[in-house]
């Protein structure tokens, strides 16, 4: 509380505030639930691209049907987005996947928690030097990206190309051109941010490009010369600040991405993404 008092206040003043008091304390202890069910107004971010269009043609609507304000905040990397959802400018984000998610809040001490997992456009390698990746010469220079979890991601798409062999008993998530076996068409990697990997397709042989930030720069996943077959640790998540998994709001959000309506946009708008098991 902003009010000050003088200390000169007697008796009958202390009483009244004291009963003030213990008025707003219950204020906010009982109400602390019904608080939480008038909740109607969420903030929600997500990286530019497919993410922020699943949440806008899937997830929004239905939101807004069960009575919600929503606010989508759009972002071009992968680092603000948690910061703002753990200082409380977002209630939830949706753009990275279970691999970076458990790396990132670890790294940075974050207490955020992922509550349902949705559709990611699959990583895919492009090239607009090359119709495929058959045609690459020894030498290629490749550029990937420079975050730990999808620079190991884009080589874990490169080795199932058959283009590079990781050494066995490495941590897949954990993955850097120190951990390679054999590169036998001796590629050059340039590690890049991840947002700004498409403007490399003017220079580099071939690029290793996040699904999303493929599909915002105008490339489609029909023209990847590799598309990855994402496993389930690359699948995106729904993340909220801890203590907020069992809202009622989080529970709506968490329901809307389950939903027959939800794989309805996904199958028809979205084709070729990859799903979590409820949505296939």
């Amino acid at each position: 509380m902003s009010d000050r008092f003088s200390s000169k206040a007697g008796a009958g003043r202390r009483a009244v505030l004291t009963a003030a008091v213990l008025a707003l304390a219950g204020a906010f202890t009982v109400p602390a639930m019904a608080q939480d069910a008038a909740k109607k107004q969420l903030r929600i971010g997500a990286t530019a691209g497919s993410n922020y269009d699943l949440l806008q043609e899937g997830i929004v609507p239905q939101l807004k049907a069960k009575g919600y304000s929503v606010k989508l905040i759009e972002f071009n990397d992968y680092v603000q987005p948690n910061l703002a959802l753990d200082d409380g400018s977002l209630d939830a984000n949706f753009f990275q996947h279970r691999a970076y998610f458990d790396q990132f809040t670890k790294d940075r001490k974050l207490a955020l928690s992922a509550i349902v997992q949705g559709p990611v456009a699959p990583m895919g390698v492009y090239s607009k030097k090359f119709k495929s990746i058959n045609d690459l010469k020894s030498g290629a220079r490749v550029a990937l990206p420079n975050d730990p979890s999808n620079l190991a991601r884009a080589l874990l798409v490169l080795q199932n190309a058959g283009l590079i062999k990781i050494k066995d008993g490495v941590n897949p998530a954990r993955v850097s051109e120190l951990d390679l076996a054999e590169n036998k068409h001796k590629l050059k990697f340039l590690p890049l941010d991840a947002a700004h990997l498409s403007r490399a397709l003017e220079d580099a042989d071939f690029v290793v490009v996040n699904g999303n930030f493929a599909m915002s720069s105008g490339l489609k996943l029909s023209e990847a010369v590799v598309l990855e077959k994402t496993p389930d640790q690359y699948l995106n998540v729904v993340a909220v600040k801890a203590g907020n998994e069992n809202t009622q709001w989080a529970k709506d959000l968490a329901e809307a991405y389950r939903s027959p309506a939800f794989k309805q946009v996904v199958d028809t708008k979205f084709v070729g993404y990859m799903k979590p098991a409820f949505l296939q």
